[in-house]
Formats: structure tokens, sequence, C-alpha cells
């Protein structure tokens, strides 16, 4: 497939990149048909993460819809052009809150234009409530997209503020942010050393002045989406490629009938140490990001099979995990004392669902319990296709040369950057997740709403002390003691400076990995001055002195980040992130923005999956699994908004 093209139709701030399922044509014809079933267990969630973000997405998706395929309403308006680039933009983060900065996005058409056109579609095809008219729909859809101050935010995390209150994220339900941290709280015991993730997989509804959960389940709340997703794993567990996978198949469809979070660690524990077979999946209610409190997970689901290749490199981290947590710079008290479970695998993906749809991460590591990371281990992933669609479109963008302050730094970036790139991420996922340890009785969620930000600073800062490592020119990871400047350099510029593309004028960082490396870049720079913002010619440039010296505050910074994890010191964390990770300069922001909008590139980027076409044989059997990469952007929406319809 020489002619393969990565990239897409660009709109908004956004540009779509297609990935390559590589060596999927060598797998066998039973992984082939275990990765079809789990793609469709995949794409059935979709749903549920359309209404966790937002209780109104669902039926605003679907009415857009409507009027977007109605061949009776005139397509050649701005109104329709901009009802177009609104829904391309729904469909894109899941509902009408922007995928990474949570604010509502403003509508390029008005309400009285929506209103008409309504009138003219089918209202049999409306999401109507039973016994709704159309003007019914539009005054109760209306003010949540059109007005300003309604429901503005899927997640507020600004502290001083009821987050639940203030946040339009579809978790909570009459309920306070005191009052949902007071019903955690007396559900959990100190004594209790295997306690499950509570809240992780229910709504918290407060109904006649008592509060409840509506538990996430096949016989619960969403069931009909889990019921479909069910179908699909025990249609995977059939063709398994082992005895383990089967159980851990069967086991995550044990705990969607139930709820049961007692089995969810049961799952999560047989997944970290399934480590026979190529495929492997990820399918459930996992990260607590899009939850202000960080409990409740919303849902996503990945399809992968392991890359062979690149995996010497993860497997070679894995293998040294021990070394690399005795030496690591943190108190001797926060460490474990015995790292067991690592695993470490780069993977292909072959479908992407839910949260990891269409903005995926690059790496992930599993499970988030902390119990079960230090009795078992984790599992750790990097995946090779989409970090490889990202270098493609980046290339010959002029970014870095926009950026980079001199030839000598572009010409080590240039040289060592992919490599770096891809061994940070390697590092925070299969050892800075995994590493260090809770003191004895610290709640797991002690530090609240800052516990995101602070585990992953955690994770970064693991990375960046160990990549400058001479460790890791002996293992072969890197090619020489210079190739960690190039890292260094691109880390800083982006938690310092670049990074700010992705911020809307008058904003604060209000994203965790944002305020991670907002945390980490402006710490070091405010601790000495070999770390600086120089300017030339106009333009503002980070300067590095003094690389190593650089390296010693990494390190000090771990072992106070990792002090603040192990002891759950709230009030810490709480000025960490207040002081480094949340404000932005606006003059460097205007610049920024300004010197980045000449290059005419998209800050965000994200992905359009191949469809999977089964062949059958005269006795129905499937032969083969075709890919068609050839789909474009609004026809994959529109079929998975009627093929994986679930919940309207």
């Amino acid at each position: 497939m020489k002619d393969f093209c990565y990239t897409d139709e660009r709109f908004a701030d956004l540009q779509m990149l297609r990935y390559r399922l590589t060596g999927f044509e060598q797998l066998s014809l039973q992984q082939k048909t275990l990765v079809y079933y789990l793609s469709k267990a995949a794409l059935f969630g979709r749903d549920i993460t359309f209404d966790q973000y937002g209780r109104y997405n669902l039926r605003i998706r679907k009415m857009l819809e409507v009027v977007y395929t109605d061949m009776r309403i005139d397509h050649d308006t701005d109104d329709f052009r901009a009802l177009e680039l609104y829904l391309k933009r729904v469909w894109f983060s899941n509902g009408i809150y922007h995928h990474y900065g949570c604010e509502k996005f403003i509508p390029g058409f008005g309400e009285e234009y929506l209103r008409r056109v309504l009138h003219e579609v089918e209202a049999c095809r409306l999401p109507l409530s039973e016994g709704q008219s159309v003007d019914g729909l539009c005054d109760e859809l209306f003010p949540v997209i059109f007005a300003p101050q309604v429901l503005p935010k899927r997640v507020n995390k600004a502290d001083g503020e009821d987050l639940l209150l203030t946040s339009a994220c579809n978790f909570y339900d009459g309920v306070t942010q005191a009052e949902a941290e007071d019903y955690y709280n007396s559900k959990k015991d100190a004594q209790d050393q295997q306690p499950p993730s509570y809240g992780l997989n229910s709504t918290l509804v407060k109904r006649d002045g008592q509060i409840s959960e509506e538990v996430w389940s096949a016989n619960g709340r969403y069931g009909n989406a889990i019921s479909h997703i069910v179908y699909w794993l025990r249609k995977a567990a059939e063709v398994a490629e082992n005895d383990s996978q089967r159980s851990v198949i069967e086991k995550l469809i044990e705990y969607y009938e139930t709820g049961d979070l007692r089995l969810f660690d049961e799952y999560s524990i047989e997944w970290l140490q399934c480590l026979e077979g190529r495929v492997d999946f990820i399918n459930g209610f996992i990260e607590v990001y899009g939850d202000p409190l960080g409990l409740k997970g919303s849902w996503e689901s990945l399809v992968e099979y392991i890359d062979e290749e690149a995996t010497y490199r993860t497997r070679t981290i894995a293998q040294n995990a021990q070394w690399f947590e005795d030496h690591s710079p943190v108190d001797p008290r926060f460490r474990k004392p015995i790292v067991k479970g690592v695993s470490a695998n780069v993977i292909c993906a072959a479908m992407l669902g839910g949260e990891e749809y269409p903005s995926t991460a690059i790496g992930i590591n599993l499970p988030n319990a902390d119990w079960i990371r230090a009795q078992y281990g984790s599992k750790s992933i990097t995946i090779s296709n989409i970090t490889d669609a990202y270098n493609k479109a980046a290339h010959g963008s002029g970014f870095k040369e926009e950026f980079v302050i001199d030839a000598e730094t572009l010409a080590l970036i240039e040289k060592y950057g992919d490599v770096c790139d891809d061994l940070h991420t390697d590092l925070h996922e299969c050892l800075g997740h995994g590493s260090g340890q809770l003191l004895p009785g610290v709640n797991p969620d002690a530090l609240k709403a800052y516990g995101n930000t602070i585990e992953e600073a955690r994770a970064d800062l693991f990375g960046l002390y160990y990549i400058a490592d001479p460790k890791l020119v002996e293992l072969g990871l890197v090619p020489d003691a210079e190739a960690y400047k190039s890292q260094y350099y691109t880390y800083m510029m982006n938690g310092l400076m670049t990074q700010l593309i992705r911020i809307t004028p008058g904003n604060q960082i209000e994203e965790a990995h944002m305020r991670n490396r907002a945390l980490i870049a402006h710490w070091c720079a405010a601790q000495c001055s070999v770390v600086s913002l120089i300017k030339r010619d106009g333009k503002t440039y980070l300067k590095i002195d003094d690389y190593a010296e650089l390296r010693k505050l990494f390190a000090k910074l771990l072992a106070e980040v990792q002090r603040i994890k192990s002891e759950g010191d709230f009030e810490a964390a709480r000025d960490l992130v207040e002081c480094y990770a949340v404000k932005v300069d606006a003059d460097l922001h205007a610049e920024v923005l300004e010197r980045y909008r000449r290059l005419n590139l998209a800050p965000y980027k994200g992905f359009i999956n191949p469809q999977m076409l089964p062949v059958l044989g005269p006795d129905g059997k499937i032969t083969d699994i075709q890919l068609n990469y050839a789909e474009q952007y609004a026809h994959q929406m529109l079929r998975y908004s009627s093929e994986y319809a679930t919940l309207i």
C-alpha cells in the first residue's frame, strides 16, 4: 500500500488522519476474526460516551443529523455550512464541548435558522420526547446550544467553585460536590487493603432528598448499549487465542452483567496477567479525567495487536523495572521494594472507540487502582501506528523551525526527536505510572480534583529523569549520551509556550495533561536561570543553558510530587498546581497564537477508523477480514450513528 494517505480533511482546529494496520495481513484467520468481534464491541459503546459527556448530547446530535441528511433542506447556504461544521465538531468531541478545552462550542448559525429547518424535516425522525412538539424540542435544547451561560463547560476545575454544579458532564444529577465527596468517603474503609474504585461505574443521583447510585450495567443504566457490547464479547470469547484470554473476556462480561466493582478488579488483574497471544483490547469505564472529582470512568475501547519488531524497546524497559525503581531520586519510603508484574508492548491499534475515538492516546498504562499496581503490576502499551501517523502528518510543517531557538538545537531535535519522544512515552506509561507506592492508610483519592494532574506529572517526571540516564545508553535504548537533550528542549518548550496554541484567549489551563506539563516547565523555570524565555527579533524562544542542571531539577520535583502522592498531601498538591499549572501569560499567549496562525496548521488531530468487512464463505463462516481505508469522516460518523445507536 505505497499510496496510503495518512491525512484527510481539515475543519475548525482539527485535522483528520488515517492510521494503517501494519502487519494485519500476517495475522491468522482466528486472530483477524477476534479483532473484528472486539472491534464491534468497541463501536457499540459510542453512545455511552456521548451521554456521559453531557445529558443533551445524544438528542442534539440526532437532531442535527436529521437536518444534515435531509435533502429538502438547501445545502448551499452559509447557515447550512455552519451547521455542518458544528456537527462535525460535535461528532469529533462526542458532544457539544471541545474535546480538550471542555468549553461549549459557539454555533455559526442562529436559532431562527435552526428552528425553521427543523420544521421542514419529518417530525417523526426527530428525537422528540413523548407528546413533544418541534417547537417544544427547540425550547428545550436551544438554550443548551446557544445560551453562553447555560452549561458552559463540560469539566470545570476552577478552585473554590462547586465543581459538580458548574460542570456539564453527566455523572451526577442534583448532587453538590460536598454531597458527592461525603457519599464516597462514607463508603471507604481505611482497613480495606483492596478497595474497589468507588463510583467508577455509576451515576450519582439525588431523588426526594436521598442520594443513590445508578449503576452502569447490562441490567442497569446504559443497559442496551452494554448488552450489545456483551454480545460481541461473547463472540470474541469463542475465537480467543488461548484459555487465559478467553477467561479475561468472560470475566469482563460477568462484570458488565452485574456492575460489581470487585469483579472489575478481578478482571483487571486477570487482564494484566494475560500475556499470551498477539491480540489484546481495552473495553470499559476506565479513565476519570472527564469527572471533575476524578471518580467516574468514561467509557472507552481500543483493539490492538502486538507490533513484534518495535516491542523490543518496551520489553527491555520492563525487564529492568526493578533497577529503575531502586535508583529513583525519591525518598526510599515511597519506592516499591519489589516491582511486580510490569509488562509493556508496542502495539498497532486496530479500532478506536468511545473516549479513544476520534482523538486517542499514544500510550496507555492500566489498571489505575493503586493497590493492584502495588500487588500485581500493570500493563503498558505504546501505539506505534498512531505515533507514525502523527509523525507523517507533522513532517515539513514548519512548526519546529518557527519555535526552536537555533539551528544547532533544531538539528539535535531532528536527529533524536522521534526516538526520544517514543522512549519518553514508554518510560511514562511502562514505569512512571507503575512506580512508587502510597503509604499505609493513605486514601487513593486524597488529592481530589488535583489527583489526575499530579499523577501525570509524576509519570512525566519519571520519564524525563531517566531518559538522560547512562543506563539507557547501556541498554541500547538511545544512541548516545546527547540524545536526551532533544526531549528536554521540546518538553520544556511545549510546557512553557507551544501548548498554549490549544487554549482559547482569556482561558486558563484546565486539562490535566496540559496542567502537568505547565507545572513541570514553570516550576523548573522558576527555580534557577538555566532555563529561560528570551526575545530575539521580537519573538520568544526557550533557552536552556545547562541540561545536566535541568535534570537535577526534574529529580527534585519528582521527589516532591511522589511525596505528595504517597502521603496524600492535598494542600501541597493544590499549591503546586494553582501556582505553576493554571495561569496563562496573556502577552505570550497572543504571540504564540499569532506565530502558529501563520503556519496554517491544525492544533488537534483525530483519526478515521478503518472499516472492517468480513468475507463470508458458502457456509456463512468468516474466511477473511478486509480493510477499507477510503471511508470519509462524515460517512463514518453517520454510519456509526445508524449502526451503533443504542441509547436514542
